[in-house]
């Protein structure tokens, strides 16, 4: 692997939720105004060349972070493939000469295969491959997650583009930014992946609030992963909830639209809200709320995406609440699909 591609131009992969890759490239080239792109799977995957250092780009994208730019992996190497059994070696004969890790440290191998094109093995397939000569080879651990390095793989119709970098510097040390939680049984709503993976992706400990607003509640998805936290909630909707919670000791049911509930003063440190309502009402009604929150409160809010204009929605619902909430984050997420979200501080 070349041992001096901080002399050359930065090469990177870069992943976006479905749609989103055009979004997420102007983010990008207001960072690097030198950026060339070119997508490898329509509107979602693309590589992306700038002339700023390697090291540069990871240090600038840690610290203006795209909000649609769910993953980044870096291309050091780029070979053809062929699709058959053949090309499980091709990433042990490239890795062969690496000499930036050490003996018992822990490498994640992460392959990601183009949509609807048929590879004669699996992406497990390969994986297994890299990690039996990783251990061989080099006495490395393999891992899936906490790994002191990952291995990204990406394989087109007729290409592998492979790198290796920190976790840290791919923005998610998940493959691709795609987290993936197992459906419960008697689950009460799917959008429970969305306050989970929040809770993950900026390391939220959710056990460390205590009463919390759910806004827009039903059927409650958000409200039974809080419940199960531990947290009293008061849930904000005229709607019924899952019957799995109604009776619940900690729940508090306000059967009303949340521009006519009226709230104690400072009694809430967490409100949360996923409503699918207008991305402008939704900030309106959630900034008359605030009153109920304490200082230091968090806020975790999805700004639905129904006017096709992502970044300006986002600037417009966060100018809205700019004179009452601090932005700590805000980051379209895997499960998001057509919506943001933000996390922020009431001061």
């Amino acid at each position: 692997m070349d041992t001096v591609s901080h002399l050359l131009p930065s090469r990177l992969l870069g992943s976006a939720n479905s749609g989103y890759g055009p979004v997420a490239i102007a983010e990008l080239q207001q960072l690097f105004p030198d950026l060339t792109t070119q997508f490898l799977e329509p509107q979602e995957v693309f590589q992306f060349q700038t002339q700023t250092p390697l090291s540069e780009v990871y240090q600038v994208l840690h610290q203006q972070e795209p909000i649609f730019l769910r993953h980044v992996q870096p291309i050091e190497q780029e070979v053809a493939i062929q699709r058959t059994e053949t090309d499980c070696a091709i990433a042990p004969d490239l890795l062969s000469q690496e000499t930036r890790w050490q003996p018992g440290e822990k490498v994640a191998i992460q392959v990601r295969r183009v949509k609807g094109v048929e590879f004669a093995y699996t992406a497990y397939g390969m994986k297994a491959a890299i990690d039996e000569f990783l251990v061989q080879r080099f006495g490395l651990v393999p891992v899936v997650r906490q790994a002191d390095w990952v291995i990204s793989l990406y394989l087109t119709i007729d290409r592998l583009y492979l790198g290796l970098s920190q976790p840290a510097h791919n923005l998610s040390d998940w493959s691709g930014g795609i987290i993936r939680f197992q459906k419960e049984l008697g689950m009460v709503s799917r959008a429970k992946f969305k306050l989970l993976e929040a809770e993950t992706r900026f390391q939220l400990d959710l056990h460390q609030f205590h009463q919390a607003l759910d806004v827009g509640a039903a059927p409650g998805g958000w409200t039974s992963l809080l419940l199960e936290r531990g947290l009293a909630v008061t849930a904000i909707d005229p709607a019924n909830l899952h019957p799995a919670l109604q009776g619940h000791p900690h729940l508090t049911h306000l059967a009303q639209k949340a521009e006519h509930v009226t709230l104690p003063l400072a009694a809430y440190d967490l409100l949360v809200c996923d409503m699918n309502w207008s991305p402008y009402q939704t900030a309106h009604t959630i900034r008359r709320l605030l009153p109920a929150l304490r200082a230091e409160s968090i806020v975790i809010l999805t700004v639905k995406l129904l006017h096709k204009k992502p970044l300006p929605t986002v600037k417009e619902v966060l100018a809205i609440l700019a004179s009452e909430l601090q932005l700590l984050h805000a980051k379209q997420l895997f499960h998001n699909r057509d919506e943001v979200t933000l996390i922020l501080r009431k001061p």
